[in-house]
């Protein structure tokens, strides 16, 4: 009667180790074994395979596989300006400190070429009515979406953001048209809360954003505010352009996705503001919805203001909040997974993508994204030391 395969496998094996025991060297010929697991244990043969190592000198033991692999040659010939966000009380201002963003000499992370000085940094993304956010959002502001001054306080104090973005959108004509005084006065009251450099944004309205940023820049003068954003056509926002200048602010320069738009943007605004003064804005299409195409434009501009285009060698700005946008995001669609992971998990994938491509300032709004972006920075900056945990740990993280 013939062998199980099993007790054919079991039996070979006995022999094999048998043979390996008695032998110091064992040939095979026209050998084939089929086996859908097969576990080799030769412990039991290291009194053989001991002797054979000792023999051999210790500096035979290691051998070199691989060459040393050369070191790619970059030709980045241009320094990416650096823009101070905020002012101290010894500079003018009333925060207890300053970011600085650009100073590029490289493209992200290529530790290779050179070092670039200066972190990416996160600013919490603040608006100054409760707009109907989705629920995981909502989740985790609360009652602090009732006032501007505490959601800001949350996001400096709670989730470490490096800095806060107030957007004025209830400012537009079509959504509650607030007053221009009381726009102000949010702006006056998030300062007094938080002692972070501000982004102070309009609603987008090309006529009431131009008085409203130009009585900002007046009203906080020498803060050293962000001012958004200008975009084109430049001829109507150049008061901001001129205010910022008159009274010590930053601006951002806004295009649609489009290098040659963004260039001709920055041209004319840098016949105002010196390039230390302006962050630039290329559009940040979220995961899913073109953040292919975001990545390639904000990647050219990059390397071409490395490559010596002054007219780009500008910090880039994301407005990762963006992601949110996505229905995908916060939809509750069972087959997905749960929206309070997909959720931030967007948000957090949008900004390490354009990350890579250069972005120095992230917009953005879940603390379970700012936290896992922060660390990631952290991480590739060589400043964090903590292991990454699983899926409870991060959602434990807030």
């Amino acid at each position: 009667m013939s062998m199980r395969r099993r007790d054919i496998g079991e039996s070979f094996l006995e022999w094999l180790l048998k043979l390996l025991s008695e032998s110091e060297e064992i040939e095979f010929e026209d050998f084939s074994l089929e086996a859908s697991e097969l576990q080799l244990d030769v412990t039991g043969v290291t009194p053989i395979i001991r002797p054979i190592m000792e023999a051999v000198k210790p500096e035979a033991r290691v051998v070199e596989l691989v060459e040393e692999l050369p070191k790619p040659e970059v030709a980045f010939t241009n320094r990416i300006s650096e823009v101070r966000i905020g002012a101290t009380k010894s500079e003018g201002g009333s925060r207890s400190r300053v970011i600085v963003i650009g100073g590029e000499v490289t493209m992200p992370f290529y530790s290779f070429s050179a070092v670039n000085p200066n972190p990416p940094v996160v600013s919490g993304d603040v608006f100054d009515w409760k707009l109907p956010l989705p629920k995981p959002l909502r989740d985790a502001f609360g009652d602090a979406m009732d006032d501007p001054a505490e959601w800001a306080k949350l996001y400096v104090d709670k989730f470490a953001a490096d800095m806060v973005t107030i957007e004025l959108t209830s400012t537009d004509p079509s959504i509650k048209d607030t007053p221009i005084r009381e726009a102000v006065k949010t702006v006056e009251n998030i300062l007094q809360a938080v002692d972070s450099p501000i982004m102070v944004g309009g609603s987008g309205d090309p006529v009431k954003d131009v008085e409203l940023l130009v009585e900002i820049a007046a009203t906080f003068e020498g803060e050293r505010l962000l001012l958004s954003s200008i975009p084109s056509p430049e001829d109507r926002f150049k008061p901001i352009a001129e205010a910022a200048k008159r009274y010590g602010h930053n601006v951002v320069a806004w295009a649609s996705l489009d290098l040659n738009l963004q260039r001709d943007l920055d041209r004319a605004i840098l016949q105002i503001l010196p390039p230390e003064r302006i962050v630039i804005d290329p559009t940040s299409a979220p995961l899913g919805y073109g953040i292919e195409y975001a990545f390639s434009v904000m990647e050219r501009i990059r390397i071409a203001g490395l490559m010596g285009d002054s007219e780009l060698a500008l910090p880039i700005l994301s407005g990762t909040s963006n992601a949110w946008g996505a229905r995908e995001a916060w939809l509750k669609i069972p087959e997905l997974g749960p929206r309070e992971v997909r959720g931030p998990l967007w948000e957090t994938v949008t900004a390490l993508t354009l990350l890579l491509a250069g972005c120095d300032l992230f917009i953005m709004m879940h603390p379970l994204a700012i936290k896992t972006v922060k660390q990631v920075i952290s991480w590739l900056y060589g400043r964090w030391d903590k292991p990454v945990g699983g899926i409870p740990d991060w959602l434990g993280g807030i």
